[in-house]
């Protein structure tokens, strides 16, 4: 078992929402459930009733009522959640209309601007009218090519609130990126920014928006906000800028009753294989899922202030955005996490008071790396959670946590995806943070760890599977009419059973530990080993600045081949490589130690902050990568071509 590194009080588990639902289940139940452990097994044994009760304890705000919570629990895809209930998205994200600020926009040059929830209402009232206005009707697509704005928030809710489909890219992607998504899906309305502003400079988005365009005949109007105000703005054909768009007055917002599971997102898999899955969420089962989420497993309240380091392409951005369903402020920052420094974030963090505190692993690591020490800039009174997704939380991460930032704070590493726009495991404000460990599998998730027969095991890494419906399954993909794309992505490893692609360990009391995609695991001698723990001894050297390990066939088996990214002006010698070598095979075992460490200038990230293990390992297998546009650094590829060592 791993070291406890926070606690909670008795005074914070009794006044948590997690307890609060507790008791309203024991009442509602007669039951003396005690513990997370007990209501858990519950809301797995009894998930129907689990589903019901928080559907009334959240509050959710319907038009009419369900017949049925769900048709077949064990029907992997297509089980039909909450049927015969109408229900409208945007209505409730947007049931608080005061004068609590609603969205804190906080840009990278350290520009503001608030919207309170009296004003987003009215902003949305005015965008939903002038959308209908033009035409946009009922699953109609409409997506947005934004930084992220209070503009991007409030064009998606005016979407929602009519039935459209809403769907979006950051701007940092490249002009294929877009096609590649935006094409599949034929929108009908275009949202931009004339530009953005990344690591102090302003770069225009307005010709890469005219090209997009050329190949998008579907779009009817593009809107544009005016955002790098030192741009120029030229207007593009069938343009018009928001506020000239923006119906004058704003009114109450006629939001369309639907099912349960009427399409609200079209997401896109970062994969680097072929074109991007159109993965399309529902309006009920993204609400409940992220309702329990926020409220349940981060306790979010009206009073706090939750920040997510994200862009308008990762499905972070849409559950931050579901915060507003709480009541509480969102806080949204566009650029660079380091511009004009390292501590640009954690400076804001500080100012604003924030009290949820979202980022990656790799944000964590970097900085480490960098040498900040964020206990030195502030002792962050107002924080109480910082959460990190995108990559396992390495040991190490947690012990520069609450050793360098805070001590007092739960550290709540989640994991999930764009596929299931939610988390498989999160935190809990109500059990301990064991080091190198998410605290726990979410409520209504029946998530176990298989071995290669299909069997579930308990402290013993095996493939992240989820053997029970849940309501946030993808609908269906996007252009499947048979489900077959749908079918292979989840369902061919076990049938009837969601195979995530995740490495997975559950500790016996409860906790997950990630140790990366099962998809790139390596295999020498047939024994598998996830990437995570070999990158967990090399963040130790602290002349590496970044790395990354694939398998390569070697003679009818597979190889390890660890690539390192060196800091500046420090060069990969044989006294390090053996170094690294020997930390490898102490820590882990003969096994896991690499056959060759390469020095390389770059390693590959996606755009949503992992590391592309599959796409270096095509490259050194002259493959040709697909996707390459998910990418944010595309050009790093070129380094691992023809790499003489790894002929030898």
């Amino acid at each position: 078992m791993h070291s406890i590194m926070w606690q909670p009080t008795e005074k914070q588990i009794n006044n948590s929402q997690m307890m609060d639902y507790m008791q309203f289940v024991n009442q509602k139940f007669e039951l003396s459930l005690k513990n997370y452990s007990q209501l858990y097994d519950w809301s797995i044994e009894k998930t129907e009733d689990f589903w019901s009760s928080f559907w009334e304890h959240s509050q959710i705000i319907y038009h009419s009522p369900y017949t049925q919570v769900v048709d077949d629990l064990f029907k992997m895809p297509g089980a039909k959640w909450f049927e015969g209930a109408t229900l409208n998205f945007a209505e409730n994200l947007l049931h608080h209309r005061d004068d609590k600020i609603a969205i804190n926009f906080y840009g990278e040059n350290g520009k503001q601007s608030l919207l309170t929830y009296t004003e987003l209402y009215d902003q949305v009232s005015r965008l939903a009218y002038s959308m209908r206005e033009m035409g946009i009707l009922k699953n109609d697509r409409v997506v947005g090519f934004m930084p992220n704005l209070p503009e991007t928030v409030i064009a998606m809710l005016a979407t929602a609130s009519i039935g459209a489909i809403w769907s979006s890219c950051s701007p940092d992607f490249g002009i294929k990126g877009v096609l590649d998504r935006f094409q599949q899906i034929e929108p009908k309305l275009f949202f931009t920014a004339d530009g953005y502003q990344y690591n102090g400079k302003q770069i225009s988005c307005l010709s890469k928006v005219e090209k997009i365009l050329v190949d998008l005949p579907t779009i009817k109007q593009t809107i544009i906000i005016p955002f790098a105000s030192a741009l120029n703005s030229n207007l593009i054909k069938n343009s018009i800028l928001w506020n000239d768009f923006l119906h004058k007055d704003s009114g109450e917002i006629n939001f369309e009753p639907l099912p349960f599971d009427h399409p609200l997102y079209i997401m896109y898999s970062s994969g680097t294989t072929g074109l991007p899955k159109s993965i399309v969420h529902s309006a009920g089962g993204t609400l409940i899922q992220h309702l329990k989420e926020l409220q349940l497993h981060t306790d979010l309240r009206r009073e706090d202030k939750i920040f997510y380091f994200t862009t308008c392409g990762w499905m972070m951005w849409n559950w931050l955005a579901s915060s507003l369903a709480v009541g509480a402020t969102i806080v949204l920052f566009d650029g660079s996490p380091f511009y004009p420094d390292g501590t640009a974030l954690l400076k804001m963090a500080d100012e604003l008071g924030i009290t949820v505190f979202g980022t990656s692993a790799k944000y964590i690591s970097s900085l480490e790396s960098a040498g900040i020490k964020p206990k030195q800039i502030s002792s962050f009174p107002k924080l109480r959670t910082i959460l990190s997704t995108g990559s396992p939380l390495l040991e190490e991460n947690f012990d520069f946590v609450y050793g360098e930032w805070k001590e007092d704070v739960q550290l709540a590493s989640i994991s999930g995806g764009t596929d299931i726009i939610s988390c498989f495991a999160l935190g809990n404000p109500i059990l301990p943070v064991h080091r190198g460990e998410l605290q726990c599998r979410g409520l209504g998730m029946k998530v176990e760890a298989f071995n290669e027969f299909g069997k579930s095991e308990i402290n013993s890494k095996g493939e992240l599977v989820c053997s029970q419906a849940f309501p946030s399954m993808p609908i269906y993909f996007w252009n499947d009419p048979d489900g077959q794309k749908y079918h292979s992505a989840y369902f061919d490893t076990f049938p009837g059973i969601w195979h995530h692609g995740d490495y997975i360990e559950i500790i016996d009391h409860g906790g997950v530990i990630i140790y990366g995609r099962s998809d790139t695991t390596l295999n020498p001698g047939g024994v598998r080993i996830g990437t995570a723990e070999i990158y967990q001894i090399v963040e130790r050297f602290n002349q590496v600045e970044d790395s990354l390990v694939i398998g390569q066939p070697w003679e009818n088996d597979e190889r390890i081949v660890l690539f390192l990214k060196m800091k500046d002006q420090i060069s990969l010698t044989n006294n390090l490589i053996k170094k690294v070598k020997n930390s490898i095979r102490e820590s882990c075992t003969t096994r896991y130690v690499p056959a060759k460490i390469i020095a390389v200038e770059e390693i590959p990230y996606t755009i949503n902050g992992k590391k592309v293990e599959l796409a270096v390992k095509q490259v050194i297998q002259n493959q040709n990568v697909k996707n390459i546009d998910s990418l944010v650094n595309p050009k790093s590829l070129a380094f691992y071509k023809g790499i003489v060592e790894l002929e030898l």
